[in-house]
């Protein structure tokens, strides 16, 4: 007989890797953290909420609605401003910058409608097809709001968006199941596939995102062991990728959702494509790109999340999705077994601060300053890091991902981690992004560096630092000095 009083879910529940890594830096005050995935703290808009929050709390009529209870699915009208703001995205009404941003991020060297060819050592990744423009597919223009995919009745508001795709995990998968993720992929959706017994698969990467002709491989390979009837999803961080900080363009989600559906018949069920939008406004370069909603009748696939959390406030923890049915109204009760709704205050001053632009002049700052924060880490690994590092500049998000020569290990374990602490420097190493499979080992030369929460003086001292842990530990020399970008 056990005597361990835990279920099967609390026993395969594990912390996740981003708590050892915050611990370090609490145990160590002096420690440079370039690894917590944190917004920036100077930017939180005091202001702004306090603004917002005393209008609604000066009159009943507003301030009572705002502290009691909401419903199970949010908010009406922050849902219907979510919907319309969605689908402006979509549309290219909300992300250019204006004229006084755009002087603002050129100011930092980046270049607004693009990176041209100066984006310094650029990640290879294998020979996964390119988007060509000439092949764009001709998707459906949006309906404003009036019904469909971008419906007010189809979004659901969370706290946060790790709620939501918590709740759509547990409302499709059983135990045992497949979900395929991008390879790598943000780790604390690793972890909630592991705490829920799921296994999961990875899908190659190539310079423009998802590699669909390694996503093909995979589901006729799934198809051919009967493994197919076990998949449920393919989970994507589509925009400024946590980690990788790359983006999937539009036609290789229209071709991904073609390959799912191809797919069915074998499965037996829906496969869903989950479509995690977090950083898709924190673009401060490049083009923008439309999401999978806009795909036309393939929608009915998409599962769609994003949050106010990193593009206003991360405290409010306010996030949303939409979703098609039956998994809407499978979500809407686990939800109402949760919670029975998000937090209606917060919901109230978001809804607020969409509909008075605060939220736009604000995100227009924010943008600003993390295309010069982004810059700013771009020069550093440059100036400090071996020639042989390579790292792809980002146009938007909060994230620079780094690889260095397979020799050179970059594990917690490794010495380049222990001698990064000796040099009061901590990344996250990129091992952790890796799903589980039995097939291979994780690569272990790879690190993703954060730039959203230091200061500039703690990038470009953090990565100096961390240059001297490198060449501490370069195989081949010690103490070697850092090359010339090529």
């Amino acid at each position: 007989m056990s005597t361990n009083p835990l279920s099967e879910l609390g026993r395969r529940t594990e912390a996740p890797p981003i708590s050892w890594l915050m611990k370090l830096a609490l145990e160590r005050p002096r420690l440079i953290s370039l690894a917590a995935g944190f917004t920036d703290h100077a930017s939180l808009p005091v202001r702004e909420a306090q603004e917002v929050l005393d209008e609604i709390l000066a009159r009943s009529q507003s301030g009572q609605p705002a502290l009691q209870y909401g419903s199970t699915l949010g908010d009406p009208t922050l849902r219907r401003l979510t919907a319309e703001r969605v689908q402006a995205l979509d549309l290219g009404l909300v992300l250019p910058l204006d004229r006084r941003s755009k002087l603002q991020v050129e100011r930092c060297g980046l270049a607004v409608e693009g990176l041209g060819s100066s984006c310094n050592r650029q990640l290879s990744t294998g020979n996964g097809s390119s988007t060509a423009s000439s092949s764009e597919r001709k998707q459906e223009s949006p309906r404003r709001c009036a019904g469909g995919v971008y419906s007010p009745e189809r979004v659901i508001i969370t706290a946060g968006s790790q709620q939501f795709l918590y709740m759509v995990t547990e409302a499709l998968c059983d135990r045992g199941d497949l979900v395929l993720v991008e390879d790598p992929t943000y780790f604390v959706y690793l972890g909630l596939v592991q705490s829920h017994g799921l296994r999961a698969r990875g899908v190659r990467l190539d310079s423009d995102g998802l590699d669909l002709a390694h996503l093909e491989r995979l589901l006729d390979g799934l198809k051919r062991s009967g493994e197919l009837r076990r998949l449920k999803l393919l989970y994507l961080v589509s925009y400024f990728q946590n980690p990788t900080g790359r983006t999937t363009g539009f036609e290789k989600k229209f071709r991904a959702l073609e390959l799912l559906r191809h797919y069915e018949r074998a499965a037996g069920h829906p496969i869903y494509l989950l479509e995690d939008t977090a950083y898709r406004e924190l673009r401060f370069a490049g083009e923008g790109v439309k999401s999978a909603l806009a795909t036309g009748p393939r929608a009915e696939r998409v599962i769609y999340t994003g949050t106010y959390s990193k593009p206003f406030a991360t405290g409010a923890r306010v996030g949303f999705g939409f979703l098609p049915e039956p998994v809407f109204t499978a979500v809407e009760r686990i939800k109402g077994n949760h919670d029975f709704g998000t937090t209606s205050l917060l919901q109230h001053l978001l809804a607020r601060v969409l509909a008075s632009g605060r939220f736009d002049r604000h995100l227009a700052d924010l943008r600003v300053r993390y295309a010069r924060k982004a810059a700013v880490m771009v020069r550093a690994v440059r100036e400090h890091f071996p020639p042989e590092v390579e790292w792809q500049e980002p146009q938007g998000g909060l994230y620079v991902w780094a690889r260095a020569p397979r020799s050179v290990r970059t594990g917690e374990r490794s010495a380049l981690f222990r001698a990064a602490l000796r040099h009061d420097v901590l990344y996250v190493p990129g091992q952790l992004c890796y799903a589980d499979d039995p097939t291979r080992r994780k690569p272990d030369h790879e690190m993703r560096l954060s730039f959203g929460g230091a200061t500039l003086a703690d990038v470009r001292a953090g990565l100096a630092h961390l240059g001297e842990a490198m060449r501490d530990c370069w195989p081949g020399s010690s103490r070697r000095s850092a090359g010339s970008e090529t």
